[in-house]
């Protein structure tokens, strides 16, 4: 089963895709969606559904997470947030079977981890045991996404 998750920044957005194969977890691909500047901002919007989908169909995905920002964050990002909601538009119009929404807190319960755990995970402190070639994500946005992809599924 192909799991993939997203992490979008105001300027870029990575995704990983994540093979569950019994116990173990293995990353296929770990890529940003880059979005031509010449686009306005509905049409960039439009694009990055379109990827999204995309990506969909061409992993056969199954489940999806997207680590959406913090509630209480103190310079949420607008653009961000649009972003956000077209992916979770795009989930819920794909045929994924479940997908799954979260913050850090939520995707540290969802894989039985402490807080301070995942943030030492996520700026790469330390690796995440449960996937297999978890040192292929060299940046923290993909290490986010492998986590709440991950998170998808437990």
């Amino acid at each position: 089963m192909n799991v993939l998750g997203i992490r979008v920044e105001p300027k870029q957005t990575s995704f990983v895709v994540v093979h569950l194969d019994g116990g173990g977890f293995k990353i296929v691909n770990s890529e940003v969606i880059k979005v031509p500047a010449a686009l306005d901002f509905p049409e960039k919007l439009k694009y990055i559904r379109n990827c999204v989908l995309d990506i969909l169909r061409e992993y056969s995905v199954s489940s999806a997470g997207i680590r959406v920002a913090e509630a209480n964050s103190q310079n949420l990002d607008m653009t961000r947030l649009h972003i956000e909601g077209v992916i979770q538009e795009a989930f819920s119009s794909s045929s994924v079977n479940n997908y799954f929404i979260g913050r850090k807190i939520s995707i540290a319960a969802r894989l039985k981890i402490k807080p301070k755990e995942i943030e030492a995970i996520i700026k790469g402190e330390c690796e995440f045991e449960s996937i297999i070639n978890w040192e292929v994500l060299s940046k923290k946005s993909s290490r986010e996404a492998a986590l709440v992809a991950m998170g998808a599924v437990a």
